[in-house]
């Protein structure tokens, strides 16, 4: 068996303040950003993370405590945050927040969250092992933590 790769810190791989603005295409019936889009936006600023921290193709797992927090309308700058909160042999989860950032005065409203989990895989498509992830900070080392319970939750529901 080969060495696992050397460990990583989470800023190594982590993303802060992506953007994105709100188009009317991007608009539900209603007028205000759909959820689905700002879910396909969160999974592919997560797979760019993934990516990052793995060095491997990355494909989503799962999503896991999606919340849709305050509305986005038309014109509203997104503004997206992703980082590793944990790894285990070839899967992670990497947290997402995303924001709507007033362009005027630069304040920001949290509007969605999710974790994601992500399977790195090697060229034939087999999941591979995959660097550990260091928590260095009060916060990273809070999310390392409630990512295993996350998990074993998964798992007890799941059995697997």
């Amino acid at each position: 068996m080969s060495q696992p790769p050397p460990p990583k810190r989470v800023s190594e791989s982590a993303l802060h303040d992506q953007t994105a603005i709100v188009f009317p295409n991007d608009l539900n019936s209603v007028g205000t950003l759909f959820g689905g889009r700002v879910l396909e936006q969160a999974d592919r600023v997560a797979a760019v993370v993934a990516r990052r921290h793995s060095g491997r193709e990355c494909v989503t797992l799962g999503i896991d405590s999606v919340r849709f927090l305050s509305p986005a309308r038309h014109g509203d700058i997104l503004v997206f945050q992703a980082a590793v909160n944990r790894v285990w042999r070839t899967s992670m989860e990497v947290g997402v927040n995303v924001f709507v950032e007033d362009f005027r005065n630069l304040q920001r409203r949290h509007i969605f969250s999710a974790y994601f989990t992500f399977v790195a895989m090697d060229d034939s498509l087999h999941p591979v092992e995959i660097a550990h992830v260091v928590p260095e900070t009060d916060a990273e080392r809070r999310r390392y933590k409630q990512a295993d319970e996350r998990r074993q939750a998964r798992l007890a529901l799941h059995g697997s």
